[in-house]
């Protein structure tokens, strides 16, 4: 049966008959169910909404926050907001973690607990950076090169969902208490808490000294601070969790497999810079590997510039190799059990090749710190060879099944154990100890440079004489409320220093290159 529509024109081929139906029209802008994510990488459940539990317990964890977590103070915060946003997103989430999630889960808490034991803040930081990208990796899935360097940068584009997600979850039926009500409770309690409490305190000292200590004390400012720290913690909660319900597939926006290229396309340009490593591995083994000789007998060569030409000769071969490896990967055919045998030995020589200069930079920084002491920057700089060494055998692990699945995490969990190691050896304490070492054998030390370290070096400096030690600058122990708890701060003891003999001056102009 012909059904006629009046007013519309006929259908070319078939009069009277209606155009097939295609499926709905997707919504446009305003419209529930727009988004700007392509519906193949993040698709959305417009009627989706966040459960009420959920949203009580985001308000829960910001209010804990608000109390225990200063993000300008490496303290106990970190690793308490972590441990419970992890807690709250997992235990509301409709399913259990994987065993990747709980690896990644494990890797983030223990990055961030490093804040609550050790003072340093360069370290400090950088495991805050490194808990970042772990833990949003961990939320956002994935296992390509796209789902690891997109994952820790998606958070800000969170809101726009969640946003939405969240509004749909507030109650609005009768008989529930609306928002302003809510607001008003909650501002009548704050105010007989205030003012009562204020009395109490006001007729005993040791309840006051008691509120003292227990109570954050709060300004202006300070007010401001705890509004955006609620924020920011019930947000990483609301996010998490929306993220385990709708996780995105950051992998489909990899790019796609390049048709491979006849072998000698590839080969003979990864053969020839083989050959070229190889000959600067073989004639500059006097400068690899010459070691006090080499630099003593080499005109206008210091142990800084031998040290520093191995770093940057490191940092160049690891981009070149990476940057090529990543290009043949992609290119090199390995259908042919010919393809992958050549590709096997081309990239293997290429690995093992930078995995020689690793060693020889290792090697000369050694050198350096015997010459002329240890310093932060230069156990880290070790670190850092350590770790690109490993990424070098790695992708020659890859090598071996000729698959890189595992890769991208690998070399990401292998960045992380690196830190957490540095973390272990309790750097500056260990730089402390070297220098106390040196100092004891010739009498030589930098105490301006270790004025500058955190209290992480008090336990090494009580092996230097009284007057020597009066000769470290300090502030003093630090005397923080139990939400700043920090392991080193609590257990400093070093004495107020702030005048220094004059017989410092000899200790305070130490050539520290």
């Amino acid at each position: 049966m012909t059904t006629m529509v009046p007013g519309l024109p006929p259908y070319p081929g078939q009069q009277g008959m209606l155009p097939p139906m295609i499926g709905p029209a997707l919504p446009t802008s305003g419209e529930p169910g727009w988004t700007v994510w392509s519906r193949r990488v993040w698709p959305i459940a417009p009627l989706a909404s966040a459960p009420r539990r959920l949203l009580m317990i985001a308000m829960v964890a910001g209010l804990i926050g608000t109390a225990v977590w200063r993000p300008s103070v490496l303290s106990i915060g970190y690793l308490v907001v972590g441990t419970m946003v992890f807690a709250a997103v997992y235990g509301t989430a409709e399913r259990r973690p994987t065993r990747t999630e709980c690896a990644g889960i494990g890797l983030t808490l223990a990055l961030l607990a490093v804040p609550a034991v050790l003072a340093a803040e360069w370290l400090g930081v950088l495991c805050i950076v490194a808990a970042w990208i772990v833990g949003w990796c961990t939320l956002f899935g994935g296992r390509t090169w796209t789902a690891v360097f997109a994952g820790p940068f998606l958070p800000w584009g969170l809101p726009a969902r969640v946003g939405g997600w969240v509004r749909r979850g507030v109650p609005n039926r009768a008989g529930v208490a609306n928002p302003g009500r809510i607001a008003v409770v909650i501002g009548l309690t704050v105010v007989l808490v205030v003012v009562f409490g204020a009395l109490f305190a006001s007729a005993d000292a040791a309840f006051a000294h008691f509120v003292g200590n227990l109570v954050p004390a709060f300004d202006g400012g300070e007010a401001i601070a705890r509004v955006v720290v609620f924020g920011i913690v019930a947000s990483f909660v609301l996010g998490g969790a929306y993220l385990t319900r709708f996780p995105p597939r950051l992998d489909a926006m990899a790019p796609s497999p390049m048709k491979p290229v006849p072998r000698w396309e590839w080969a003979l340009p990864l053969g020839v810079l083989d050959a070229l490593f190889i000959a600067f591995v073989v004639v500059q083994a006097a400068v690899l590997f010459g070691g006090h000789t080499h630099v003593l007998e080499t005109e206008g060569l210091t142990y800084a510039e031998y040290a520093r030409q191995g770093f940057w000769q490191l940092l160049w071969v690891s981009t070149l190799t990476l940057l090529v490896l990543a290009v043949v990967i992609r290119v090199a055919g390995r259908a042919d059990a010919g393809d992958r045998r050549v590709l096997r030995a081309l990239v293997g020589v290429l690995c093992a090749t930078s995995v020689v200069v690793v060693i020889s930079a290792i090697h000369r920084m050694w050198l350096y710190q015997q010459a002329y002491g240890f310093s932060t920057d230069r156990v880290m700089v070790v670190t850092i060879e350590l770790w690109l060494g490993a990424v070098f055998l790695l992708v020659a692990a890859t090598g071996i099944r000729m698959s890189g699945r595992w890769l991208p995490h690998a070399v990401l969990v292998a960045g992380v154990v690196a830190l957490l190691g540095l973390a272990a050896l309790n750097p500056e304490r260990l730089v402390a100890d070297r220098n106390i070492d040196r100092f004891e054998q010739t009498g030589a030390l930098d105490a301006e440079y270790l004025s500058g370290l955190s209290s992480d070096i008090d336990p090494a400096l009580h092996r230097l004489p009284a007057h020597i030690r009066a000769c470290v600058r300090s502030d003093g122990p630090d005397s923080d409320p139990w939400y700043e708890f920090n392991l080193s701060r609590s257990r400093a003891d070093r004495p107020v220093v702030t005048d220094l003999p004059e017989y410092c001056s000899e200790y305070w102009s130490y050539d520290y290159r």
